[in-house]
This record gives structure tokens, C-alpha cells and sequence, in this order.
């Protein structure tokens, strides 16, 4: 049984349909987090990547690695509505296997570093037990915009 499931995370985090890429989280400690991608056939982006050999791109496994850490960030502030979670920076991302439907992506996710609004991570995502991607992700924490307003590129 999932420790934060699906309605918990849209709770968390922003994203939405089809960029909300994170069905549960399995464990969460205050420096370590493990969250879970089931991946379908359904998924928007393997209309065009690619229809005769699905493959996830490893772009959006990245993304999926950060939205697990956007998690463990956004998780422990009281006003976490009022507050987004940028990626600034992936380092040392490695793409080791291929991701498919029906692969269940399992993502590990530490801090190695933090400070008051900059976190820095080491991600590995797995399926059954093989790694298939890694990387060094660092997220910033800002004041979320008015509605109306564009958000900011760090």
C-alpha cells in the first residue's frame, strides 16, 4: 500500500494531466523518497515515440525523477500551495535501459545537498531491479505566481 497515492500527490504537487508523472510514493523520509510511474501503453507520448516500438523518452524520465523530488521538497511546507518547485539543473543523467508499457518505473531519489531554497539530488530509476536511468538533479524553491502571471526560468 502506497504511502502517499495519487489524489496525495495532486495535493503536493501541481502537475496535471499529462504531465503529472508520479502515481504513489512508497516511502519518504526527510532526505530520501521513493515514488512509482506506472507506465501504459495509453501514455500521450508514445503516439509519436514511437508507435511501432514504444519507448519513454528519457527526457520524461528525468522529468518524472524531478517530480519525485518536487515531493519530498513541497511535502514538509506548511504553505506549499504558495511555493513551486523549479528544476535547474540535471548533471551526470545516464540512460541505461529502455523504459516500455507496462513497465512499472521505480525512482530513488536523495538529497545530497541542501539549503534554504536550493536542493540538490542523486536519482536512480529502476524497473524490476535494473537501472535505467540516473542523474544529479537540483531544484529550486520559489514563490509560486498570480495566476495570471508567466513563471519565471530560473
Amino acid at each position: 500500500m502506497p504511502l502517499l497515492d495519487i489524489q496525495e500527490i495532486r495535493d503536493i504537487l501541481p502537475h496535471r494531466y499529462p504531465m503529472l508523472l508520479v502515481d504513489s510514493i512508497l516511502e519518504l523520509e526527510e532526505e530520501r523518497i521513493v515514488g512509482i510511474k506506472n507506465v501504459t501503453v495509453n501514455e500521450p507520448f508514445f503516439v509519436g515515440h514511437f508507435p511501432e516500438y514504444p519507448v519513454m523518452p528519457g527526457v520524461l524520465v528525468v522529468e518524472a525523477m524531478a517530480q519525485v523530488a518536487g515531493v519530498l521538497v513541497l511535502k514538509s511546507l506548511p504553505d506549499r500551495k504558495n511555493k513551486l518547485v523549479l528544476l535547474a539543473s540535471i548533471e551526470q543523467a545516464k540512460f541505461r535501459n529502455q523504459v516500455r508499457p507496462g513497465d512499472q518505473l521505480r525512482i530513488e531519489m536523495k538529497v545530497t545537498r541542501r539549503k534554504a531554497n536550493i536542493a540538490k539530488m542523486h536519482g536512480t530509476a529502476t524497473v524490476n531491479g535494473l537501472v535505467v536511468a540516473e542523474a544529479e538533479l537540483m531544484c529550486v524553491l520559489q514563490a509560486a505566481p498570480a495566476a495570471e502571471e508567466p513563471v519565471p526560468v530560473p
